[in-house]
C-alpha cells in the first residue's frame, strides 16, 4: 500500500503515466484508486470546475480554494483509502500548490506549507513522481486541446512553476523521483514502476 502522487507542469504526461501504473498495479492484483486535485469529491470538482475556468479570482483566494478542495480530498478519499490498505494514485497534491501559487503566483511559501499542513493533516505521499519537461515543449503538446486558465498562463509563468517543482525535488530527494518527461513513455513507466514496487 502506498500512496503516490505525480506532478509535472501542463502536458508533461502525468494522464499517461497514471495509466501506466494503474494498469500494473490492476495486474498483479494491488487494490487501488486514482484520484486527481483539485477534485475527487463532489466539493472539490465543484472547486475544480470554478479554479480552473474563472479569471477573477484572487491569488489568494485561488490558494484558499485550493486548499479546502485538498482537506475534503484527504478526509473522504485518501485517508479513508490508506487506512483500509488500498493505495492512492493522485493526480497533483501539495506540491502543485508550492509550485503554482507559491513561485507562479508569488505568494509566501511559509503561509502555503502551513496551509497546506492544516488541510493534510499527517497525510504525506510515500512517492512524488515529477516529470520534468521545458514549458515550450510541455505546452505545444497541447496545444490544439481546449485550455484551461493555468494552460494558458504565460510562459515565464510556466517556467517559475518548473522552478518550483525542481526546488522541492533537490530538498526532498529521498521521496521524489525525476525523471525527463522527454524520454519514451513506455521507458519513464519501467523507472517509475521499478520505484513504485519497493514500496509495496
Amino acid at each position: 500500500m502506498a500512496f503516490i502522487v505525480f506532478e509535472g507542469g501542463d502536458g508533461a504526461g502525468k494522464s499517461t503515466q497514471i495509466r501506466y501504473l494503474s494498469a500494473r498495479l490492476r495486474r498483479r492484483g494491488y487494490p487501488y484508486i486514482i484520484t486527481r486535485e483539485p477534485g475527487g469529491t463532489p466539493v472539490g470538482e465543484l472547486l475544480r470546475r470554478i479554479l480552473k475556468n474563472r479569471d477573477d479570482i484572487t491569488p489568494a483566494g485561488e490558494l484558499l480554494l485550493f486548499v479546502a478542495a485538498r482537506h475534503e480530498l484527504v478526509e473522504q478519499i485518501i485517508k479513508p483509502s490508506l487506512t483500509s490498505g488500498t493505495s492512492v494514485i493522485c493526480d497533483r497534491f501539495s506540491a502543485s500548490t508550492i509550485a503554482y501559487q507559491g513561485y507562479g503566483r508569488n505568494l509566501d511559501l511559509e503561509v502555503i506549507t502551513s496551509l497546506n499542513d492544516l488541510a493534510t493533516g499527517e497525510i504525506k505521499p510515500d512517492l512524488t513522481v515529477f516529470l520534468d519537461i521545458p514549458p515550450e515543449t510541455a505546452l505545444s503538446r497541447i496545444s490544439g486541446r481546449k485550455t484551461d486558465k493555468f494552460e494558458n498562463s504565460s510562459l515565464s509563468f510556466h517556467n517559475r512553476v518548473r522552478t518550483g517543482f525542481r526546488e522541492q525535488a533537490k530538498t526532498n530527494p529521498e521521496s521524489w523521483l525525476v525523471l525527463d518527461a522527454n524520454l519514451p513513455a513506455s521507458s519513464i513507466a519501467k523507472h517509475i514502476w521499478q520505484k513504485v514496487k519497493t514500496l509495496l
